[in-house]
């Protein structure tokens, strides 16, 4: 049985990790765009950015001092007995949050939505948000800690219900009019990694795009070809816009573009864009069956 102390203990480690440490997927994905930009101001943006990083790394800050929503998406095998329950998952995720909230990892950004009253530990109604997923491809318990940060949620989220006769243009020249509002002013803190999400009710259109953002390495293709070759095509458009790092002049806006689909209705074609900021926080926690834990900034 895995006890409640070991989750806890490794959502808050988790999300201590992302608060601090850059994926190495996402500083492959940021060493490209450096290495690709002309621009002065876009690789002094870069260069900036690459310090903070360096910083964090050796305990001093954070990678963003914007450490937005506290989000954990849980897989978990079927097989594997938790101390309480499923409920423990929600239990710790909470207390996890208040005690990186507390120790200055998170910062105290999660308000009521009406009064503005901030209880102060990011902890209250919906947050911090948990999607728990059963897996038997996981041994264990696999949980991902993703800070998101409030820029990229807040200006690069998007959702527009297209006629079908609309199709892959409608979608092309909503995607890019969204980036184009998106990244101007470097209001989602660009380079960044964009999901797209299509098809499904609304609500699935939203989460496919912000799964696409959040689950996905940077750069990694869609499984079907003909999404793949849409991936492309639309990464290829943005380095077009003559946008770059923080918004910049340059060519790297966006350094990953990654979509996800799922069936609809014969008469809709809805499409989600949700971006994540260049530092793309995430980090994993690995719960073995025996309670040994292990961690990762790699995602699959």
């Amino acid at each position: 049985m895995i006890s409640r102390k070991t989750i806890e203990s490794a959502m808050y480690e988790a999300m201590k990790l992302a608060a601090t440490r850059i994926p190495p997927d996402v500083q492959k994905g940021l060493d490209r765009v450096l290495e690709d930009e002309s621009d002065p101001v876009a690789k002094e943006h870069m260069a900036v950015s690459f310090e903070n990083f360096r910083m964090a790394s050796q305990g001093e800050g954070l990678v963003c001092g914007d450490t937005g929503y506290p989000l954990y998406y849980v897989k978990i095998n079927p097989d594997v007995s938790i101390e309480g329950g499923l409920q423990t998952i929600y239990d710790s995720a909470a207390e996890a949050t208040r005690k990186a909230t507390d120790d200055a990892f998170l910062r105290p950004t999660m308000v009521d939505s009406l009064t503005r009253d901030n209880p102060g530990q990011n902890v209250g109604p919906g947050m911090p948000k948990v999607d728990i997923k059963l897996d038997e491809t996981v041994e264990g318990i696999d949980i991902l800690a993703a800070p998101k940060g409030g820029g990229s949620e807040i200006f690069g989220t998007f959702y527009r219900m297209l006629f079908p006769s609309d199709g892959e243009e409608g979608i092309c020249k909503f995607v890019l009019d969204s980036i184009c509002d998106a990244c101007y002013s470097g209001k989602i803190c660009p380079p960044a990694i964009v999901g797209v999400g299509i098809g499904g009710t609304a609500d699935l259109c939203m989460k496919l795009a912000k799964d696409a953002a959040l689950l996905r390495p940077v750069g990694k293709k869609n499984d079907d070809s003909k999404v793949a070759a849409l991936e492309v095509k639309l990464l290829e458009s943005f380095k077009k816009l003559g946008l770059g790092p923080m918004g910049s002049e340059g060519t790297n806006c966006v350094m990953g573009l990654h979509i996800e689909t799922a069936l609809t209705h014969t008469a809709a074609l809805p499409v989600a864009v949700n971006a994540q900021c260049l530092v793309g926080r995430r980090w994993r926690a690995i719960i073995n069956p025996d309670g040994t834990t292990g961690f990762t900034g790699e995602i699959e």
